[in-house]
């Protein structure tokens, strides 16, 4: 299970990759949407690393108790 978290993690960063891009090519034709894309991928970046941050500390854990 994991594995299949780690690999899921990732997806976030992909979909912030996608709202950076979308934000950049709708700068000049919609500034608020490129504006909403931008702070969506800010936002989507902050989330991938707090639960990188606390899957790691679950995982240390875990292996503390064994």
């Amino acid at each position: 299970m994991n594995k299949l978290w780690k690999f899921f993690q990732y997806g976030y960063l992909m979909v912030a990759f996608i709202c950076v891009i979308e934000g950049i090519v709708r700068w000049n034709s919609d500034r608020e949407r490129s504006y909403f894309f931008l702070a969506f991928a800010i936002l989507i970046t902050s989330v991938f690393f707090f639960k990188r941050h606390f899957r790691k500390k679950v995982e240390k854990r875990n292996n503390q108790n064994k």
